[in-house]
C-alpha cells in the first residue's frame, strides 16, 4: 500500500467529531460564603484587589482580622477625608491679579476664580492631590471607589475646564462612593459638572438636549446589556423632563429655571411600563420630574444588573460568561435591588464569597496604571516628607501622576463621557493597559524607581531595597528572601527553577552555596559600614528590578 492508500485508508476508518454542545464555563461558583483558608494569600488577593497594593503591614494587620472583619473594615472607612487641595504653584499675590488672594499652601476650593490660566494650574493641583490620596489611603476601600465612580461618568476635567467645579464632583462622589448609587445618580444628574460637560446647562423647552438623558441610561445606569431595551424615544423623552437645569456662574451651584422647563407630559416606552412623567411648573418642577425619572429608572432590573457587572470587571475579571451571569451577577444584582441600591451589601456578598476566593480568580487581573505606580510605591515603603512639605509632595505627586498619564490612566480625564476603554472595550477589556507603548514604560518605572528615584527640593523618593528585605521574615536566608518577596510582589509564584536560577545569578553572584549570600548579609546586619552595604544593595537592587520586569508583575 502506497503512501495515498494508506491516508485514504486511514480517513475512511477514522470516527465521525461529535461536538459536545454544553458551554465551557472558567468556573461555577458563585456567591455563597467562602469558608477555605485564611493565610496570606487569600489576604493579599482581597488587598490588591480593594487597595493599592498590599503593604506587608496591611498583609499581617488584615490577617490577625480573619475574613469577614478585613471585610468590613474596608468597607467601613474611619479615617477623616484628606485635606482639600491647595495652591501649590505660584502666581502673584496682589490683590488685583487673579488668585491673588489665595496664599500658597492654602486651599483654592473656596475661591470661585474663572481665569482660564488660574484653571488650568488648579486642575493640576487637583489631579496630583489624588494622586496623593491614593499614596496615602486609609486601609479602606474608598480612594479605589472614588477612581471606579469618577471613570463610570467619564467627566473630562479639562472640557469642563473649571477645577473647582471638577473638585465638587469628586467630593459628590466621595460622599456617596460607598452609600447610595441611587442617590449619588440623583445628585450627580445637576451637579454643575455634569451640566457642563454634557450640555445639560444648555437643555431648553425650545431645543432639549439629548446628550445627558443619553449617558443617563447608556453608561450610568441601565447600559447595553441583553435586558436592556429603552428606545431612542425614552431618551428625547428624558431629555424634556432635564430641561431648565443651568449653573450659576458666581456661587458654582445648579439652579433651575422654570421657564426654559418643558411643562408637556413625557411618554415612555413599554420598557418603563409606559410611564408618563406628568410635566410640572413652577420652582420646583425640575427636582420634582427630575424625581420620577430616576424612580422611573432604577425601577428596572437591568440597573442592579449592569452596575454589578461593572463591580465585577474593576474587582474581579474582564469576562463574565453565562456561569457567572447566574452565579454571581444575577444574585448580586437582587443584593442590590432589596437594599434599595445601597453600595455595601453587594461588595460585601461579593469580597465575602466563594466565587472572589476561587483559584482561578486570583492573578488574572491586569494591573491598571494606578495600582502598578501607587501600588509600587506602597508595597516598597517609599517614604515621603511630612504633609506639612506640601511644596515637596505635590512636586513628588505630580511626577506620579505623569507616570499614569504614560501608561494611559488620566484620572479624571478619560478619553471620552465612557470612561477608560479597559473597563468597557470587548473584546479586549484589561489587555488595552499592554501595549508596546506602555509595556516598557512600566518596566522604566520600575527600574527609575529602584535605581534612582526622584527628588524634589532635594528630597529623593526612592524605592530602599535593603530597608523592604529587612521587613521581612528571614532576608539572611537567600531562598526564603526570595519565597516572601513573590509572595508579596506576584499573585501567580515563579517555578521552583526560576527561584534557584534568580537565587544563583542575582544573589548568589553565580556562586553555588547560599551561605555566600547569608555572610554578605550578615557582614552588614554586624557591621554596617557603606562597603558592607554596597555588597547587599546592589544585589538587591538587581533582584527587584529583575522581579518588577517579569510579566507576573503585571497581574494582580
Amino acid at each position: 500500500m502506497d503512501r495515498r492508500d494508506f491516508l485514504a485508508a486511514r480517513i475512511k476508518k477514522k470516527r465521525p467529531i461529535h461536538t459536545d454542545p454544553s458551554p465551557v464555563y472558567r468556573t461555577l461558583s458563585g456567591i455563597n460564603p467562602y469558608a477555605g483558608n485564611w493565610s496570606d494569600e487569600e489576604v493579599i488577593h482581597l488587598l490588591k484587589r480593594t487597595m493599592f497594593g498590599a503593604r506587608k503591614s496591611d498583609v499581617d494587620y488584615f490577617k490577625t482580622r480573619g475574613l469577614n472583619l478585613a471585610v468590613d473594615e474596608l468597607l467601613n472607612p474611619v479615617a477623616a477625608d484628606p485635606a482639600p487641595p491647595i495652591k501649590e504653584y505660584a502666581t502673584a499675590t496682589t490683590a488685583t491679579t487673579p488668585d491673588g488672594n489665595i496664599l500658597q499652601g492654602t486651599t483654592w476650593i473656596n475661591d470661585l476664580n474663572n481665569d482660564g490660566t488660574v484653571q488650568s494650574q488648579r486642575r493640576a493641583s487637583y489631579k496630583k492631590w489624588l494622586i496623593g490620596n491614593m499614596i496615602n489611603q486609609d486601609r479602606s476601600i474608598r480612594e479605589k471607589m472614588i477612581l471606579l465612580w469618577i471613570d463610570h461618568f467619564g467627566n473630562e476635567s479639562v472640557d469642563v475646564g473649571n477645577a473647582n467645579w471638577i473638585f465638587k464632583q469628586q467630593q459628590l462622589i466621595r460622599q456617596f462612593a460607598l452609600g447610595n448609587f441611587k442617590n449619588l445618580v440623583f445628585s450627580i444628574s445637576t451637579d454643575v459638572s455634569m451640566l457642563r460637560y454634557l450640555n445639560g446647562y444648555l437643555n431648553q423647552a425650545a431645543a432639549p438636549d439629548e446628550n445627558y438623558g443619553r449617558e443617563l441610561m447608556e453608561l450610568f445606569t441601565i447600559g447595553k446589556g441583553p435586558d436592556s431595551h429603552y428606545t431612542e424615544a425614552d431618551v428625547k423623552e428624558a431629555a424634556k423632563v432635564l430641561t431648565g437645569w443651568q449653573i450659576n456662574g458666581t456661587t458654582a451651584l445648579p439652579v433651575f429655571t422654570s421657564s426654559r422647563h418643558s411643562t408637556v407630559n413625557k411618554q415612555f416606552s413599554s420598557f418603563f411600563n409606559n410611564t408618563v412623567i406628568t410635566g410640572r411648573t413652577g420652582a420646583t418642577a425640575g427636582t420634582l420630574e427630575l424625581t420620577d425619572l430616576i424612580n422611573m429608572i432604577f425601577a428596572q432590573n437591568e440597573v442592579a444588573k449592569y452596575i454589578v457587572r461593572r463591580f465585577y470587571r474593576w474587582f474581579v475579571y474582564y469576562q463574565i460568561d453565562s456561569a457567572t451571569e447566574a452565579n454571581v451577577i444575577a444574585p448580586l444584582a437582587d443584593i442590590f435591588r432589596s437594599n434599595n441600591y445601597e453600595i455595601k451589601p453587594v461588595l460585601n456578598a461579593l469580597f465575602k464569597s466563594e466565587h472572589f476566593y476561587d483559584r482561578i480568580n486570583r492573578g488574572c487581573m491586569i494591573k491598571n496604571p494606578a495600582d502598578h505606580v501607587v501600588g509600587t510605591l506602597r508595597e516598597m515603603n517609599v517614604s515621603f516628607p511630612a504633609s506639612t512639605d506640601w511644596s515637596t509632595n505635590y512636586g513628588l505627586w505630580n511626577i506620579f501622576n505623569n507616570w499614569l498619564v504614560n501608561m494611559g490612566q488620566n484620572p479624571h480625564d478619560p478619553p471620552n463621557v465612557s470612561g477608560m476603554p479597559a473597563y468597557y472595550q470587548e473584546p479586549s477589556f484589561h489587555e488595552i493597559w499592554i501595549t508596546a507603548d506602555t509595556l516598557p514604560k512600566r518596566n522604566q518605572y520600575t527600574d527609575t524607581m529602584i535605581n534612582s528615584g526622584y527628588s524634589v527640593n532635594s528630597i529623593r523618593a526612592q524605592i530602599n531595597c535593603v530597608a523592604f528585605a529587612q521587613s521581612l521574615s528571614n532576608p539572611g536566608n537567600p531562598n526564603d528572601l526570595i519565597d516572601e518577596s513573590v509572595k508579596l510582589l506576584f499573585r501567580n509564584d515563579l517555578s521552583t527553577q526560576s527561584k534557584a536560577q534568580i537565587k544563583t545569578q542575582i544573589l548568589l553572584s553565580g556562586q553555588q552555596w547560599d551561605y555566600y549570600w547569608t555572610n554578605a548579609w550578615m557582614a552588614w546586619i554586624s557591621s554596617p559600614t557603606t562597603a558592607n552595604f554596597n555588597v547587599i544593595n546592589t544585589r538587591l537592587k538587581s533582584l527587584y528590578q529583575y522581579l518588577f520586569n517579569l510579566s507576573e508583575y503585571q497581574l494582580a
